[in-house]
C-alpha cells in the first residue's frame, strides 16, 4: 500500500509498507519460505536476468521483509534499505561492500566495542588503512579528512558516554575528501534524529535495540541512496547472506507500530531521571544530551528533537561502588542490551568496551565509575525508588 507523503510518522510506523495478500489480513503476511516458484523456466530465466521482478530466494529478498525495509524508509527519509541478521551485520555490510584494499576509512574513537574492532582490528587485514579521531573535535576532523578518505564512520550520540558529532560539518569534510559518511544511529533512533537530512550517505540500526524493544529478536538495518544500496550493498549482501530472519522481520514490524510511543516515554522518563541522579552524593557525574550541562548541550538540540533513552553516569568509588550499586537493583536488571521497554543498565568498562583496552577508555573518558542505563517503560517513581536504595549502598 503506498501511503499520501503527508501522512506524519506516527502514522508511517503502523501503515507503511503493507502489502497485503489476497485474503486481505489485517497485520503483516509472514513468509516463513526460503524459496519461491516460477510458473514456467522463461519466468525463471527473466527474474535471474532482471527483466522482470520476481522473489528468487530469501537469502536475497523476501515479501515481509521488503514490507520492514520500506515502513523503514518511510520514517528514516530514505530511498532503499536493506535488512540484515543483526546491527553488527549490518555494520560490517556497509564497510565491506563499500571498501577495498588501500582504501583509507577515518572513525570517530567513541565506538561500540565490535564496531571499534572491524576498524582497528578486521580492515587493516585487508589493506584497508584506518585513523581513528576524537568524535567531538572538529579540528581532528579536519586534518584526518584534509588528505583522501573513502568511508567516515561515526556513532552520535555515541555508546556510552552519549558524545555528538556535529554531522553537517563533518559530512562536509568527508565529501570533500571524497568518503562517504556511515553514521550508527541506533541510540537517537529514526524517531529523535535523521542522519540522511543532516549530511550523512548510509545509516545503520541494530534493530534489535529500541525498533523491536522487546528483548525478543536480533536484526539489522543499513539504509541510503537507491544507486548505492542497489549497486554496492545489494550484490554484497546477497552473496554473504547475511540474511534477516522473515520472522524476525515480522517481529520488528510489529514493533515499528509502537516505536514512537515507545521512544517517547522512555525519553521522558530518562531526562526525568537525568536530572534526579544528579541530586545524588553517590553519582560524581551524569551525561544525558538535552541537560544544559552536557559538553554538546546546544548540538544536541540542534540534530535531535529530544535526549534519548539512555542516561549514563558515574558512582563515586569506581568499580567497587558501581558493582554494588548494579547488585542492590530490585526492578532495574544488569544486561548488556538497550532501548528495552524494560530498564538495563551495564557497566561498559568491563562487558561492551572491554576488548578495546584500557588506554582507549581512558580517551574516551569510560572509567570504572561508569554505569550505562537503558531506561525503559516503567514508573518513573519506582525507577527513582530502585536508584535511590541502591545509591545508598556506593559508600560499602
Amino acid at each position: 500500500m503506498k501511503l499520501d507523503p503527508s501522512l506524519r510518522t506516527a502514522t508511517r510506523l503502523v501503515h507503511g509498507g503493507v502489502n497485503r495478500t489476497h485474503h486481505g489480513e489485517t497485520a503483516e503476511a509472514l513468509f516463513l519460505t526460503s524459496g519461491y516458484v516460477y510458473e514456467n523456466a522463461e519466468q525463471a530465466e527473466a527474474t535471474f536476468t532482471g527483466t522482470i521482478e520476481h522473489y528468487q530466494y530469501s537469502r536475497f529478498a523476501n515479501p515481509t521483509l521488503s514490507m520492514l525495509e520500506e515502513r523503514l524508509c518511510l520514517i528514516e527519509g530514505a530511498e532503499a534499505c536493506r535488512t540484515t541478521a543483526t546491527g553488527m551485520a549490518a555494520v560490517n555490510a556497509a564497510l565491506m561492500s563499500h571498501l577495498k584494499a588501500g582504501d583509507r576509512v577515518v572513525a570517530s574513537r567513541a565506538l561500540f566495542g565490535s564496531c571499534h574492532w572491524i576498524v582497528s582490528t578486521l580492515l587493516p587485514r585487508f589493506g584497508i588503512q584506518t585513523e581513528f579521531v576524537d568524535g567531538t573535535d572538529l579540528d581532528q576532523w579536519a586534518q584526518a579528512l584534509s588528505r583522501p578518505a573513502n568511508l567516515v564512520l561515526l556513532e552520535s550520540p555515541s555508546n556510552p558516554m552519549l558524545e555528538l558529532v556535529d554531522l553537517p560539518a563533518v559530512a562536509a569534510l568527508a565529501h570533500q575528501a571524497g568518503a562517504i559518511v556511515v553514521v550508527d544511529n541506533v541510540f537517537a533512533t529514526p524517531l529523535l534524529q535523521q542522519p540522511l537530512q543532516l549530511g550523512a550517505d548510509v545509516v545503520v540500526y541494530s534493530c534489535t535495540k529500541h525498533i523491536d524493544g522487546q528483548g525478543r529478536v536480533l536484526g539489522g538495518a543499513v539504509l541510503g541512496r537507491t544507486k548505492w544500496v542497489n549497486e554496492t550493498l545489494q550484490p554484497f549482501i546477497r552473496n554473504t547472506g547475511p540474511a534477516l530472519s522473515p520472522f524476525n522481520a515480522w517481529l520488528l514490524l510489529k514493533g515499528l507500530e509502537t516505536l514512537a510511543l515507545r521512544v517517547d516515554a522512555s525519553s521522558r522518563a530518562a531526562a526525568t531521571i537525568a536530572d534526579f541522579l544528579a541530586d545524588q552524593p553517590a553519582v560524581s557525574r551524569v551525561w544525558y544530551p538535552f541537560r544544559a550541562d552536557h559538553p554538546q548541550h546546544a548540538l544536541a538540540r540542534q540534530q535531535m528533537t529530544a535526549g534519548g533513552t539512555i542516561v549514563t553516569f558515574e558512582v563515586a568509588g569506581g568499580k567497587e561502588a558501581a558493582f554494588r550499586v548494579m547488585n542492590a537493583f530490585r526492578l532495574i536488571a544488569i544486561s548488556n542490551n538497550l532501548g528495552d521497554s524494560k530498564s538495563m543498565v551495564t557497566h561498559p568498562t568491563t562487558t561492551t568496551h572491554m576488548r578495546i583496552g584500557e588506554a582507549e577508555r581512558q580517551r574516551l573518558g569510560i572509567s570504572p565509575g561508569v554505569i550505562r542505563f537503558s531506561v525503559g517503560l516503567e514508573d518513573p517513581a519506582d525507577l527513582m525508588d530502585d536508584l535511590r536504595q541502591a545509591l545508598e549502598r556506593a559508600p560499602g
